[in-house]
């Protein structure tokens, strides 16, 4: 039986910031642990959401591109789905929606998982272009990134939530990708107005922190020079 009390995380959002942005996970080895998840691929290449097992990328054309085993990230979160029902929401804007959620869970030091399905109006999701070596920085490579909006979508939001203790290993807070019902739209969230439909919720014991020891950059990079908190959550936000 899968563990579904377990979140894991491969890499950390601080490798990003300096550059480090290899390939160090491949997909069949992501989905070996979980069934639902989100990332980034090799060089940023687009936003993921994995959904069912399903892998998806959005790319910096907005194209919705099923991913292969062989596909790498240099970042990405996945676990096994158990969402119970959390509440239902008319017409919620983010940041309300966002304080039910962390009022009703109750788990502010602790990980989360929130899916929520249903209908995102005047919503803003990004994905970045592709780059290659030698890498530039988040900051800079973010820089590329397209920008995609819709009046209104019918969808399923992914979102991780991190404790603020745990902020640079993640995004303190919510993380959130999305993925439209046609496989037609999606990217990590920027902004939306509003939303209607079920919000699901999954709480964490344990986080299983896997690191890339393989990749001689990471290994002998100094991240005491970097703007670790400070430029991730300018890309993230």
């Amino acid at each position: 039986m899968s563990n579904t009390n377990t979140l894991y995380q491969h890499g950390t959002l601080a490798l990003l910031v300096p550059g480090l942005l290899d390939g160090t996970i491949t997909m069949k080895d992501l989905l070996s642990h979980g069934d639902t998840g989100i990332g980034t691929g090799e060089g940023l290449d687009g936003e993921l959401i994995i959904l069912d097992g399903t892998p998806y990328q959005v790319d910096s054309h907005g194209n919705v591109n099923l991913v292969d085993s062989n596909f790498t990230l240099p970042f990405a979160n996945s676990h096994f789905a158990d969402y119970a029902e959390m509440l239902e929401v008319e017409d919620i804007s983010r940041n309300n929606l966002q304080k039910q959620i962390t009022d009703a869970a109750k788990s502010s030091n602790t990980f989360y998982s929130v899916k929520i399905t249903g209908t995102f109006k005047n919503i803003k999701t990004r994905a970045v272009q592709k780059s290659s070596q030698p890498y530039q920085s988040l900051a800079k490579t973010a820089e590329n990134q397209s920008i995609f909006t819709k009046d209104s979508v019918e969808g399923t939001l992914l979102s991780y939530y991190s404790p603020a203790i745990f902020d640079g290993v993640a995004v303190g807070g919510f993380h959130s990708h999305l993925m439209s019902d046609e496989h037609d739209f999606g990217g990590h969230i920027l902004s939306f107005e509003s939303v209607s439909g079920v919000v699901s919720f999954q709480q964490f014991d344990n986080l299983e922190q896997h690191l890339p020891t393989d990749n001689k950059e990471y290994m002998e990079h100094d991240f005491s020079n970097d703007n670790i908190l400070d430029d991730v959550h300018n890309a993230e936000g």
